[in-house]
């Protein structure tokens, strides 16, 4: 599964059971939101065991993507069974402040920092 805009592209790659996203998400609101919401959600009910999002390719989010990212874990976190991981790179501030936020809402979640 892809979404793929001149700005961005999430990718869900099923065997590898990660989400990459790419680019710069300046979407506004969470309408806009909706379809990526919808593929993360998707490959969560896909994925029985462990899930990784990758955000290193990620420049930039703004406040209706970062909630689109706070709905994602939430529900992951309410699954229980689903294991999750989140990539980020460590040189990038709104990305430490982001995943840090990310896994006090889910304390279970790995974070990996590159």
């Amino acid at each position: 599964m892809e979404i793929k805009a001149e700005e961005y592209t999430i990718q869900y790659i099923a065997e590898t059971g990660e989400i990459n996203c790419q680019g710069s998400l300046l979407l506004s609101g969470t309408e806009e939101y909706a379809p990526i919401l919808n593929l993360m959600l998707e490959a969560a009910e896909e994925q029985a065991e462990h899930l990784t999002l990758k955000v290193t390719e990620l420049e930039f989010l703004n406040s209706s993507g970062i909630n689109t990212m706070t709905k994602f874990v939430i529900n992951v976190r309410n699954r229980k069974s689903l294991a999750l991981t989140v990539v980020g790179l460590d040189g990038t501030p709104w990305q430490v402040r982001l995943l840090k936020n990310l896994q006090r809402l889910m304390p279970s979640l790995q974070l990996q920092m590159q």
